[in-house]
């Protein structure tokens, strides 16, 4: 469960080019692009510029390099030729990276033109939220811990906090233990030890938490229809705290 310093600096490189990616993707004018436009920008990007494999493309069956979610889409949103971005949506883009032999994973939700202020706020919202759960991150802490700050900190706000779907151990592959949930109790969970690495990866919602999978088996929505957004990164416990391991240039280490 635990990665040792040479594995971590491994996760650390795949985190930085996967950083590279939200960067190329900043810079889009994502108005009438589609999210299969977007998905083999990404795609291409990581194969060809980054020298890397998208750990997604492939597992369990998925087709992709990307996860695509629209306003109302929580999580697993598949990019299709159909689904043209329009001024005033919002879209997280969700996306892993695989460099020798280590992945890293991160989302980031985007304002695509101009964004109502009811959206941009969610949006605000759940990246502090993120940052809160980041935060509680450090050697003896407890997995509740980060939930309990989380839920704590988008409850506050009037907001929701998606319960189906958590973070995650990382490392050779995608998907290790432990879960982590997004909500729960201080002080409770398995307890954090120097060298753990695994995603937070907060889902919030503008209306209930409750939400429903479509009949393509992978698209996540809302189930009252309102709006959704995430954000993601991939950590590491250290000695004295965490490392994010896919922090994105302009970031701070752990803003305030």
């Amino acid at each position: 469960m635990t990665k040792r310093p040479a594995e971590i600096a491994l996760m650390a490189e795949s985190g930085r080019l996967l950083a590279s990616v939200f960067s190329r993707l900043d810079q889009l004018d994502l108005i009438g692009m589609s999210t299969m436009q977007v998905n083999e920008l990404v795609d291409s990007f990581i194969v060809n510029q980054l020298q890397a494999r998208p750990a997604s493309k492939g597992q369990y069956g998925y087709a992709y390099a990307l996860n695509a979610s629209r306003n109302h889409v929580v999580c697993h949103g598949v990019p299709a030729d159909s689904d043209i971005l329009q001024d005033g949506d919002i879209v997280n883009f969700d996306i892993t990276l695989e460099k020798n032999g280590y992945i890293a994973d991160s989302s980031k939700t985007y304002l695509v033109g101009a964004v109502a202020p009811a959206a941009q706020r969610l949006v605000q919202i759940t990246y502090e939220a993120m940052w809160k759960g980041i935060q509680a991150v450090r050697p003896g802490a407890q997995l509740g811990d980060i939930g309990y700050a989380i839920q704590r900190y988008a409850q506050r706000h009037g907001y929701s906090v998606v319960r189906e779907y958590c973070g995650h151990g990382i490392g050779r592959e995608m998907h290790e233990p432990p879960q982590v949930l997004h909500w729960g109790r201080p002080k409770t969970g398995l307890i954090l030890r120097e060298g753990m690495v695994f995603t937070i990866e907060p889902m919030i919602n503008e209306g209930r938490h409750a939400c429903r999978t479509e009949d393509d088996g992978w698209t996540v929505v809302t189930a009252d229809g309102k709006l959704s957004a995430q954000f993601e990164h991939t950590v590491a416990v250290t000695g004295s705290g965490v490392r994010v391991l896919t922090l994105r240039p302009g970031e701070t280490a752990l803003p305030a």
